[in-house]
């Protein structure tokens, strides 16, 4: 049985296939705004091992990646009527949505361990020594800080992969779904261009 196009789908000529699991992910994504809890169940079990596997890759924390892939299908099923078939494929948009939410567990997680940390160190008696290191070291990150506020989104998110979230560029050009070569010539010019930007700020 041929296919409907996607602009001439909506979410009930979805429902009524005789056969969910042989539909295309687009269509059960369709299907699942329309609330179609059949369709979503398909993309779900289809769709799970691919966001597993991006959240891995950046997170490198099995957990905490099984943690992140139930937050991305609760919000693949939250937002499945945000997906527009015009703009990409299906399996590309809940890719996405992977991957965002997998960085911001780095950094949430790196926030966090920086808080400990600051506790910590409040908590300590330090001497004279001590406490100017850690104002230097202050400073320096308030400096990177600012520094990569200066470079494209794309090349913050690959220098913060590699130099934050300690991937080499051959993890990064995988995550981000770019050949090798692209992946090194934006670090290369994000760096470049971060280098310019913190010696602005001495």
């Amino acid at each position: 049985m041929a296919t409907a196009p996607l602009y001439l789908l909506d979410a009930s000529s979805v429902a009524r296939a005789a056969d969910v699991a042989s539909a295309t992910s687009e269509h059960l994504l369709v299907a699942a705004a329309g609330g179609d809890t059949d369709a979503f169940a398909a993309l779900y079990d289809r769709v799970t091992p691919q966001v597993l596997g991006v959240a891995l890759r950046v997170l490198r924390d099995r957990s905490m990646a099984e943690e992140v892939t139930q937050e991305v299908l609760v919000e693949v099923w939250r937002r499945a009527a945000r997906f527009d078939a015009e703009r990409g494929t299906a399996s590309g948009w809940i890719t996405t949505l992977a991957h965002r939410r997998a960085v911001d567990r780095v950094r949430s997680e790196q926030a966090s361990r920086d808080r400990d940390e600051r506790v910590t160190r409040r908590d300590e008696v330090r001497p004279f020594d001590h406490v100017v290191d850690e104002v230097q070291v202050r400073l320096d990150h308030w400096q990177v800080r600012r520094a990569l506020a200066e470079l494209t989104d794309r090349q913050r998110e690959a220098v913060e992969l590699a130099y934050f979230g300690g991937h080499t560029y051959r993890d990064v050009a995988r995550v981000l779904g770019i050949p090798e070569g692209t992946a090194k010539s934006r670090l290369r010019d994000g760096l470049l261009r971060l280098r310019a930007a913190l010696e602005d700020l001495v």
